[in-house]
């Protein structure tokens, strides 16, 4: 191993460490908190949260917390097994020998994105499986079955495989045959890829795993319709998703890209919330495209994802980069498939410590969201319906202020319906 090979390898074990010990810190600093505030209501909401309520959604904020941990300490084990103790350097080794290789360079590294993605979706399973059958059944969200489960895990395995490996195919042609600028080319490639998928989810990936159905609401369709000429805003249609067979919880969405774009209800949401608070909660989603926070976010992971491929396109030809995480670079065979796998191993652990700026850009669009919202309907009736999904989806009332800097896209809810009273106050 060489110096530079070393440092990294310690930069890598130190940075994993850090941000592991980071984690824990987080989660327990948001288990004490509101463990610690669990039999008092707050009294901005004393009247309108039963105590009931209220602890419901602490008690399963604590348990998700805890589990979580569990997740963390898990996801880096395994990830340390990939990387310094051989796990990748091993299935490299197996498949680059196997008869595989015979079909050229293309086949085996396919094979090994592929046997990665297997290898760590099964190690996921027993997480995924509690998650959905014990930890969410137990607090009444649950409403899959098996069948169903099973259902969906072979069909986004599928998609992912229809989708995915003709994806990944000209990626890595692109990194052996398109010279010192690949990483320009698939970027493009990633890019009008993404794009695709915004026209195409609504109408081809979508229907595979739930039902849409036009609104047949009349006087809703009226008064949706109404809002949406009101903001200048246009939809290919109003539909209702079954969301209901899966979880109670409750959502809204815009889905699609352009003319696709599709305003998408949970059946779970529309038995939930009145006419007036429908309205509000769409009122707010409008404001995300008023604002151009879609747009936004579209070119800041552009520009993140163009500085990414630069970097990719660097460090897989750094003899150090593939050493330092423990594993062999192939000598007579492309090594394309293991600089992206390594590349995507490590990159989510650097960009932790860039989250807590993400988040509070995410929380201010929320924001100016809001205020589009009270500019257009009634602010009671947003804030009455933030109150049921809130409650509905037993989101505590309590976080930790440093846990909601760093995890937080959304706003907790006392921030967030503090700041609607001035702005109702002052709507014409």
């Amino acid at each position: 191993m060489t110096p530079i090979s070393l440092v990294f390898t310690l930069l890598f074990a130190a940075v994993l460490a850090l941000g592991l010990l980071i984690r824990f810190y987080l989660a327990s600093r948001q288990i004490r908190h509101v463990a610690r505030r669990r039999d008092e209501v707050p009294a901005a909401f004393a009247s309108s949260i039963s105590l009931a309520s209220h602890q419901k959604a602490a008690d399963y904020t604590i348990a998700k917390s805890r589990f979580g941990i569990l997740e963390m300490a898990f996801g880096a084990a395994v990830l340390l097994g990939w990387t310094l103790l051989g796990g990748i350097d091993a299935l490299n080794r197996a498949l680059t020998n196997s008869a595989l290789a015979d079909y050229g360079s293309l086949v085996p590294q396919l094979a090994l994105l592929a046997a990665f993605g297997f290898i760590s979706g099964l190690l996921d399973l027993p997480f995924t499986l509690y998650t959905t059958f014990r930890l969410e059944d137990r607090f009444g969200f649950n409403k899959m079955t098996f069948k169903l489960w099973l259902t969906d895990l072979l069909k986004s395995t599928l998609v992912g495989l229809v989708v995915g490996l003709p994806i990944a195919a000209l990626i890595l042609w692109l990194m052996d045959s398109a010279g010192m600028w690949w990483w320009l080319w698939a970027w493009a490639v990633w890019a009008g890829f993404n794009l695709l998928a915004l026209v195409l989810f609504p109408t081809v990936i979508a229907p595979l795993f739930n039902k849409f159905r036009p609104l047949e609401d009349e006087a809703l369709k009226a008064r949706v319709t109404a809002l949406m000429q009101r903001c200048g805003f246009a939809a290919k249609g109003l539909y209702v998703m079954d969301g209901s067979k899966r979880s109670a919880h409750a959502n809204a969405y815009f889905t699609g890209f352009g003319a696709a774009k599709r305003v998408v209800f949970y059946d779970t949401l529309l038995k939930q919330l009145s006419p007036g608070e429908v309205d509000a909660v769409l009122a707010h989603e409008l404001g995300h495209f008023k604002h151009k926070h879609i747009i936004k976010r579209i070119v800041l992971m552009f520009a993140m994802s163009l500085a990414g491929f630069a970097l990719l396109g660097w460090l897989s030809s750094q003899l150090w980069f593939y050493i330092g995480l423990g594993v062999r670079p192939n000598l007579t065979a492309a090594n394309d498939a293991l600089a992206l796998l390594l590349f995507l191993m490590v990159v989510p652990m650097f960009s932790f410590f860039i989250s807590p700026i993400m988040a509070q850009f995410s929380r201010k669009h929320e924001f100016e969201a809001d205020a589009y919202a009270i500019s257009q309907t009634d602010g009671r009736n947003l804030q009455s319906a933030l109150l049921k999904l809130y409650q509905d989806n037993a989101s505590t009332l309590t976080p930790d202020p440093l846990f909601v800097k760093f995890y937080y896209s959304h706003p907790p809810a006392s921030e967030r319906l503090g700041r609607m009273i001035p702005l109702e106050n002052t709507t014409p």
